[in-house]
């Protein structure tokens, strides 16, 4: 049976975070349960190496994990065949146009390997207020005035920490992936755990003491 410290549970909206040190190996990083989905909760959170992570339902979990997944803009490997569809310009790239519209794609779209979202209501509703506050930003991808792909994300510093990424048309949301990394806006994209598809673009796991310790040089 799971155990879990009593300072991992958030009873009040001031309560800190524990260490992100203390996190649990199973399940890989659970660092604290509970507390709210507020905008100053998300941002200590961010700044911390944590993000919420849960299921419709739950009460809210918040991770940590060891490794991390990340990618810089100097790992990014973009393909022959990327850069191709780049240049032919079939596609339009804009940022911030329709935050609302990416996050609830980010939801709604079905993947064939994921059966349910953990994006629910409230999660919609803060990531919302995230971004007319100027820290969440979404980067869109428009195949002839229609919205086919994009992803969104928390903005600190020079730090983008990746949520969720949708495509309703093929390469959509590898070419949204790719102006993020090559706008010169960020040194560090945090992908939170392993995916095999961002380790084909050239992510790679590293320690969580590294990540910490990139936070506070970019952040």
């Amino acid at each position: 049976m799971l155990q879990i410290p009593s300072e991992f549970w958030l009873d009040k909206p001031d309560t800190p975070f524990p260490d992100v040190n203390l996190a649990l190996k199973e399940p890989n990083g659970l660092i604290a349960i509970g507390g709210e989905l507020s905008t100053e909760r998300l941002l200590d959170a961010y700044s911390k190496g944590i993000f919420p992570w849960y299921s419709e339902g739950e009460p809210i979990l918040w991770y940590s994990p060891d490794p991390r997944m990340v990618i810089t803009p100097d790992r990014f490997r973009l393909s022959k065949s990327m850069a191709k569809i780049m240049r032919l310009e079939r596609f339009e790239v804009r940022k911030n146009s329709n935050f609302d519209k990416v996050i609830n794609l980010c939801r709604n779209v079905v993947r064939p390997d994921q059966n349910a979202t953990w994006i629910d209501d409230d999660m919609v509703n803060a990531y919302c207020v995230l971004h007319q506050k100027g820290f969440a930003h979404s980067i869109e991808t428009y195949e002839e005035g229609e919205l086919v792909g994009g992803l969104y994300g928390v903005a600190l510093g020079e730090v983008f920490f990746g949520e969720s990424m949708f495509s309703l048309a093929s390469n959509a949301s590898k070419i949204a992936f790719a102006s993020l990394l090559q706008s010169g806006s960020y040194k560090l994209i945090d992908c939170q755990v392993q995916n095999e598809h961002l380790r084909s673009l050239g992510a790679t796991n590293i320690s969580r003491d590294l990540f910490v310790q990139q936070l506070k040089a970019f952040v």
